[in-house]
């Protein structure tokens, strides 16, 4: 399992290893170092994406050679509520020239949340094995200091072809309310805010995607996903301090995990850590609480008694 100091102690060796032109290593780990994407950067067999919660963000500045992808057109289904299809999502990969061999690094801001979103859908659709997030994203590359462009990049296209997908990693409405009702032996993590789970809020403040309800999906813990980063540079925690954390609520990898949130980027980022670090059987459900907060005749657990005034 990855550990950071692994991962740092693989990127001093190929800095010492190879010369000042040459690309480090094959990466096989879930997660790659601002110090390997700086080593990469010009590397054919590499490509960079940022996936970014707010529109400009790339614009303003990105990671050298990285392409844009926008969660709000490019990973969604634009007329249905739904994830991008297998044929856009196709067309999306081979305009970004990604193929077969190409190692894809995911980043973004706000900790990772679309960029971990972006990855858990690259991974449904049958490309997880390439698939790397930078730890940190934007944030510790940009406390880092590191060079940032405002070049729209330009990258030839392919006609990669994608390989059979992974439907099951992806939870719906029923397997929710299967859990809720006490049909399935599951474990259930709420990873919104404890003020989001109570029922206290509807949601954060500002936000446009809301429900009619407030509260939690009966029987499901609570871990709020910023519990699993380091707040310094965003990156994460160490496996040994991750498997303690959803321990003490006890999840440990024994039965088969769902994660949600409000929309599925929160809990996106929940479950690539869970499936990518730590290993354990894990489906993100991206309805998450708008879907599950506005259905009809689902249970709801609601601590705070918090009630929907039409506001």
């Amino acid at each position: 399992m990855f550990t950071g100091r692994l991962i740092t102690a693989a990127v001093s060796l190929a800095v010492a290893t190879f010369s000042a032109t040459a690309f480090a290593a094959p990466h096989k780990e879930p997660l790659v170092t601002y110090e390997w994407v700086q080593k990469n950067l010009d590397n054919p067999k590499v490509r960079i994406i940022e996936v970014s919660v707010d529109p400009g963000v790339y614009e303003r500045g990105h990671i050298p050679g990285a392409v844009n992808v926008s969660w709000h057109t490019d990973l969604v289904n634009k007329v249905s509520r739904d994830i991008a299809g297998r044929e856009d999502f196709e067309k999306l990969v081979q305009k970004a020239g990604i193929d077969k061999d190409t190692t894809i690094v995911l980043y973004g801001d706000n900790n990772n949340w679309f960029a971990a979103w972006g990855a858990w859908l690259f991974h449904v659709h049958g490309l997880g094995e390439q698939v790397r997030l930078l730890d940190g994203g934007r944030k510790i590359w940009e406390l880092k200091q590191l060079p940032l462009s405002t070049k729209t990049e330009e990258v030839k296209a392919t006609d990669f072809k994608l390989p059979e997908g992974k439907p099951e990693l992806r939870a719906r409405l029923a397997d929710v309310v299967a859990f809720a009702e006490g049909k399935s032996d599951i474990h259930v993590i709420d990873i919104r805010s404890a003020d989001e789970y109570n029922g206290k809020i509807f949601a954060p403040e500002g936000s446009k995607e809301l429900s009619v309800r407030a509260g939690h999906v009966p029987g499901a813990v609570n871990v709020t996903w910023s519990k699993a980063v380091n707040t310094e540079d965003g990156t994460f925690k160490s496996a040994e301090d991750l498997k303690k954390l959803y321990a003490e609520v006890g999840v440990d990898g024994s039965k088969p995990i769902i994660t949600y949130c409000r929309i599925g980027e929160r809990s996106s980022h929940t479950w690539y850590l869970l499936t990518q670090i730590l290993g354990y059987d894990v489906k993100n459900y991206d309805g998450s609480w708008t879907e599950y907060g506005n259905s009809v005749g689902v249970p709801v657990a609601n601590n705070a008694g918090t009630v929907w005034l039409g506001k």
